[in-house]
């Protein structure tokens, strides 16, 4: 079974500023637009449009905005550990530090429930978000999480 969620290492960021989620969305959208070649403000009204339905703070600490929009051809993820946490109207009320963004085609139904299905199942494990808090540069925090994706889909 070929990946869920593609997650390019230029798309990873650690120690991000924002101290909001409008600003966070901000932020998604100009790494989306560098690496996935989309536009920025497109993607962050997208998140925002969807995070008006419902927080996407998914709890312990963590968040999955995701939206689908039209200009990219499978499910893409950014993950991102921010500077300072935020709040996120998450389901616990914690602030938020660790925020996995995934876009989606608009035809990805399947494919996008599948891919938060499998994202939200790892973000659950505690000790595995544990090493994404402790990673030290993007490159380990997208090493850590490749190779714990490639040992789930094994």
């Amino acid at each position: 079974m070929g990946q869920a969620v593609l997650l390019n290492a230029e798309a990873v960021r650690i120690g991000l500023p924002a101290a909001t989620r409008k600003m966070l969305f901000i932020h998604i959208g100009t790494i989306a637009a560098t690496t996935l070649g989309l536009e920025g403000d497109r993607v962050a009204d997208a998140l925002a449009a969807r995070e008006r339905l419902g927080s996407t703070g998914f709890g312990g600490g963590i968040a999955i905005p995701h939206a689908k929009l039209a200009g990219i051809s499978e499910v893409a993820a950014l993950l991102i550990r921010l500077a300072q946490p935020i709040a996120f109207k998450a389901v616990d009320d914690r602030p938020v530090d660790i925020v996995l963004a995934m876009l989606s085609p608009p035809d990805a139904g399947a494919d996008h429930l599948k891919a938060l299905a499998q994202v939200s199942r790892r973000l659950r494990d505690q000790s595995f978000v544990a090493k994404l808090r402790g990673a030290g540069s993007p490159d380990a925090l997208y090493a850590l999480w490749t190779a714990d994706e490639a040992r789930d889909a094994g």
